[in-house]
């Protein structure tokens, strides 16, 4: 089971709002979804969280590329969204349409997707997902993460952040 949420930076503070990701298929759509809860073009932080195994932070600003950190790709890589995530981060394209096919966006799934039988198979698709943090580890450091933090997080990441940025509240209500 997943938890997602989106915490955009205002004048006032920070406001959350919980996350349906049932339209989300791609990093852009995630980004453009945090670029709608934005509040005048300000920063807005995702987050997403599967069961303790893995969490993952998504960082927008006005209309820059999203920065992305993964707590721990190999787990990241089992799950639907994890994969979307940790495919752009390592350079993958995929087909959305035949991903899509092949995996239930529920965040129940237990395992990768099996290769079609006969089907060619993409070689960068086997590239190893490495085992542990992915992505930009600092994405969070003028906000009062550093990198040192981010990798030492570890079972309540999500909260442990949201009370480094001071939102811990606003999570919570979302929660």
């Amino acid at each position: 089971m997943y938890f997602a949420a989106l915490l955009a930076r205002t004048e006032d503070g920070w406001e959350a709002s919980d996350t349906e990701l049932d339209d989300v298929e791609t990093l852009t759509d995630l980004a453009d979804l945090a670029r709608e809860a934005a509040v005048d073009d300000d920063t807005v932080v995702a987050f997403l969280e599967q069961e303790d195994a893995w969490f993952g932070v998504v960082r927008v600003d006005g209309d820059d590329d999203p920065r992305v950190f993964i707590s721990n790709a190999a787990a990241a890589q089992r799950s639907s969204y994890g994969a979307m995530l940790t495919d752009e981060l390592l350079g993958r394209d995929k087909d959305v349409e035949d991903e899509l096919d092949s995996l239930d966006l529920d965040g129940t799934e237990d395992g990768e997707p099996d290769a079609q039988d006969g089907a060619e198979q993409d070689t960068e698709a086997d590239t190893p997902v490495p085992a542990g943090p992915l992505g930009d580890a600092r994405l969070l450091e003028d906000l009062g993460i550093s990198e040192k933090e981010l990798l030492a997080l570890d079972s309540d990441a999500l909260g442990e952040i949201a009370d480094a940025l001071g939102c811990t509240e606003v999570l919570e209500a979302v929660r």
